[in-house]
């Protein structure tokens, strides 16, 4: 399998943006929607502050650290790529993705009007770089916050690992 990619940029309102498998995330979701126990888009304390990223079945919210225009880059793998020694905070988890297909968007995108990507279908290992990088090639409001380029790398994965995270980015990274 030759590797996919998807490089895009995304309003990330509210500081995240959502990669996730739609239909059975929505389905998920309509089930659990009156769980008082479960935090929004899987925003924990500790993923607020440690992991970055919010987890839930079939999602994955990714942090952002400016709420406004970021750049990502999705790319799928035959087998776990190499890190980037570049990137300040890298947290793994699991993604199971029944349908073989993502959708991204954000709490100021539609999932209809972001981008979309083809992926293999079942367990997915995705890892998530937070990557310095300099503002994207839009205007951005000139508002707080470090510019990352957000890299996800996914790759078939036989079991569930869990949340790990590689590398812990400083403890204050937004602003």
């Amino acid at each position: 399998m030759a590797d996919a990619s998807l490089r895009f940029l995304i309003d990330a309102d509210h500081g995240q943006f959502y990669v996730q498998d739609l239909d059975p995330y929505d389905a998920w979701s309509a089930e659990h929607a009156m769980d008082p126990d479960l935090p929004p888009a899987g925003w924990t304390d500790e993923a607020v502050y440690v992991h970055r990223i919010g987890v839930e079945p079939h999602s994955i919210s990714v942090g952002t650290a400016r709420d406004d225009m970021v750049e990502s880059l999705i790319t799928v793998h035959a087998s776990e790529p190499p890190t980037d020694p570049a990137a300040e905070h890298i947290v793994e988890t699991d993604l199971d993705v029944p349908t073989g297909q993502l959708t991204v968007s954000s709490p100021g995108t539609d999932p209809a009007d972001g981008p979309s990507l083809t992926v293999p279908a079942g367990l997915l290992r995705a890892r998530v770089s937070y990557v310095p990088a300099g503002p994207p090639p839009v205007g951005t409001g000139g508002g707080p916050g470090d510019h990352f380029l957000y890299q996800v790398d996914l790759w078939p994965s036989d079991r569930t690992y869990g949340l790990v995270i590689v590398k812990q980015g400083p403890e204050i990274w937004a602003g």
